[in-house]
């Protein structure tokens, strides 16, 4: 079989040559085997400490360790109230001291007495305005626009009256005519089946005085 075997690089001996290439292609897949990956495609390792998180634990029961110890505390303060009937113990005798109150003091009955004077002076001060003229100079006016104007002051509500009434009137004269053109179509109406009834009887009376053919008999 190494006669026919064709080297890639020019021989002396087929045979070593043949086995050459074969040890170095064996050589070659077994690296290509062993081979190791230049990135990391593995899953990440685990660690203890980011999965059990002992510092948030503990954060968790020294939370939950204040908590505790403050309900008791508010569980034995109102059990103690509830057996002392709610003694009151916070009783403070502190009195609040202002340094400016008595300027304060003094500005606000200064500006009190202030207010006092202005009100008096306004309530004590006399219109310069006069109602009573105002009204004898409107009474003037009214005068004068009486004897010029050409229409009384209830010339509106007049002309309101006039057209309510015109307006009833030509109602009335609508309905008027109205039932004067029903009274007369009944007339007609009355008259033309009178006319028709007269008719059906005097053709009546005709037919009843025409003489009929006697019959002939037959031979």
């Amino acid at each position: 079989m190494h006669k026919n075997y064709q080297p890639v690089k020019p021989a002396t001996n087929k045979l070593l040559k043949k086995r050459w290439d074969g040890a170095a292609h064996e050589m070659h897949r077994k690296k290509v085997a062993n081979a190791k990956p230049v990135v990391d495609t593995g899953t990440p390792h685990t660690y203890a400490h980011l999965q059990m998180k002992l510092k948030k634990l503990q954060l968790d029961e020294e939370r939950h360790a204040v908590i505790d110890r403050d309900n008791r505390h508010l569980l034995e303060r109102m059990s103690e109230i509830m057996r002392t009937r709610g003694r009151v113990d916070n009783w403070n005798g502190y009195e609040p001291k202002s340094l400016n109150k008595s300027k304060r003091t003094r500005e606000l009955i200064r500006v009190t007495l202030e207010n006092q004077k202005i009100l008096a002076r306004i309530q004590a001060k006399q219109p310069h305005y006069s109602v009573q003229k105002w009204e004898d100079e409107w009474m003037d006016t009214k005068k004068y626009m009486g004897s010029i104007r050409k229409y009384g002051e209830d010339w509106y509500q007049q002309m309101q009256a006039e057209k309510r009434s015109s307006r009833r009137s030509s109602r009335g004269t609508t309905r008027a005519s109205t039932r004067q053109r029903t009274a007369t179509r009944e007339t007609a109406e009355s008259k033309t089946r009178t006319e028709d009834e007269l008719e059906t009887e005097v053709a009546k009376v005709d037919k009843a005085d025409t003489p009929q053919p006697e019959p002939v008999e037959e031979q």
